[in-house]
């Protein structure tokens, strides 16, 4: 064991945690121990470093916490990942609820490996309580705030079920509702209008692939980005079909795309039910789907908070933010 602990008359603890060299040591404190800081002003411990060992200091409970988030920070290590200012509040928050022995769990295995060999890993709980939904499901809806990997790791996903052959295409889609811009002033038909919004799954489908791979993919249609509109008609049978922003489709389009399911097809919904563009008076059909088919049998509805946000951490304050605003008018619409 890496940690031990030792308590005094006034119930408060001193707890050692060997990190077993002077390199895994520099990591864990971070440049000018600031990661120390941090654990410092979150846990309520005192903190010291002798020789290769961390000994915190505090009441029973916060240095119990302490030990815990560094045992995390030691697995995040171990796991070959470097530990940031969101990890780390993030491994905290964990340890709280007395589950910080799940982050080395999480990062364990690889999702998927990127066309220039890098593992992508869950970061979270919540983002592999999500990849095991795909995994295990027909369709998966992924339901959350910006920034908490919904797309992205459904695209790896696809792309991993492309290159060992469980499906012969990948067909990415999202509805072509503006965010505060007009579409109609931009040239070219719907398909070039909508390209700037498929944007992020260009760019993950890239990462996947390559650049020339991707290319060769597109121009022989076994990767398809297209407007939701385009769905209406077909059966996408033996492909991996994402539909992205899934809050701006409506509820008949919602039933249009998830009745197009085909033999040997996976579907994989994603959205964020707080940043709906639909004009008023429309239900979000991503809204109406996860409370109608939730519950049945290879159907898996995940739901992402804000402590699944693996951006920058101002990006979880700023979700924190307009969610609390969000609730503040909801209430303020039912007096």
């Amino acid at each position: 064991m890496r940690l031990r602990a030792q308590e005094d008359k006034f119930t408060r603890k001193t707890v050692t945690v060997d990190t077993g060299s002077l390199e895994t040591l520099q990591k864990v404190v971070g440049v000018f121990d600031e990661n120390l800081v941090i654990i410092a002003r979150e846990t309520g411990v005192l903190s010291r470093v002798e020789g290769t060992n961390i000994v915190l200091e505090g009441e029973e409970e916060n240095a119990a916490v302490g030990g815990q988030v560094l045992e995390s920070l030691l697995g995040i290590i171990e796991a070959g990942e470097n530990i940031d200012k969101s990890s780390l509040l993030y491994c905290i928050s964990l340890a709280r609820e007395g589950r910080a022995g799940d982050i080395g769990s999480i990062m364990k295995d690889a999702v998927a490996v990127t066309s220039r060999g890098k593992p992508v890993k869950c970061k979270t709980v919540g983002q592999r309580e999500y990849v095991n939904a795909i995994k295990s499901n027909t369709i998966t809806f992924g339901v959350g705030p910006a920034g908490t990997g919904k797309t992205y790791l459904a695209v790896c996903l696809a792309a991993v079920a492309f290159k060992s052959k469980r499906v012969e295409k990948i067909i990415l889609t999202r509805p072509a509702v503006e965010a505060g811009e007009k579409l109609g002033f931009l040239p070219g038909d719907l398909q070039t209008k909508v390209d700037p919004y498929l944007r992020p799954l260009y760019d993950a489908l890239q990462e996947m692939f390559g650049m020339d791979t991707y290319t060769k993919l597109m121009e022989k249609g076994a990767i398809e980005v297209a407007p939701l509109a385009y769905m209406r008609g077909r059966t996408l049978s033996n492909a991996f079909v994402i539909l992205d922003e899934a809050q701006n489709a409506t509820r008949e389009q919602m039933k249009m795309f998830l009745t197009r399911l085909g033999e040997g097809s996976k579907m994989v919904v994603t959205g964020d039910l707080t940043q709906t563009d639909l004009p008023d008076g429309k239900t979000s059909g991503l809204k109406q789907a996860t409370g109608l088919l939730k519950g049945i049998d290879d159907v898996a509805v995940c739901t992402l908070t804000e402590r699944d946000v693996v951006r920058h951490p101002l990006v979880t304050a700023i979700v924190k933010a307009y969610e609390k605003d969000a609730v503040k008018k909801s209430k303020g619409e039912k007096k």
